[in-house]
């Protein structure tokens, strides 16, 4: 009894040991990362057009109450429409790590980047940068990466 419950904490060990240590690997059969993949990555990429419809369920926040919210995705196509140009990130204590990759594709109206917790960093600054964020429809900066850090958003256009 005594090397069956040997064994058995022996195998326990070494399938949790295993488990610690696993790595996935896409198309190659030895992966050096936690996910490694070898070939194309693909990411969902969805549309938002800020309508301003009143009583919409999607409408939260910003300073005029009808942010809308930013919270599918990765690649995310925003326009902005004349009554509202306002959209907002969730809160970055509840995403960590999340990545958004946002795109103004409007040709007329900016759009204005709030976030429903934590601040707006800039890439190379220790100071925050005053919300909103705004991608102009005419310029380099109509595409912004914003990345949560567990506490704040930093921000590289």
């Amino acid at each position: 009894m005594n090397i069956l419950k040997q064994n058995f904490f022996l195998l326990l060990a070494v399938g949790l040991l295993q488990s610690a240590f696993s790595q996935v690997g896409i198309n190659t059969t030895t992966p050096l990362s936690t996910l490694d993949i070898c070939g194309n990555l693909n990411v969902k990429e969805i549309g938002l057009t800020n309508a301003n419809v009143a009583g919409s369920a999607t409408f939260y926040g910003g300073p005029s109450g009808s942010a809308t919210h930013i919270d599918d995705g990765v690649y995310v196509s925003l326009t902005p429409t004349s009554g509202n140009q306002e959209f907002i990130l969730p809160n970055a204590t509840n995403v960590p790590g999340r990545i958004y990759v946002l795109r103004n594709i409007s040709n007329s109206i900016d759009a204005k980047i709030y976030t429903f917790g934590g601040s707006f960093y800039a890439k190379d600054s220790s100071g925050v940068t005053g919300a909103p964020l705004t991608m102009p429809y005419n310029s380099a900066l109509k595409t912004v990466i914003v990345i949560s850090d567990g506490a704040n958003w930093t921000y590289i256009f």
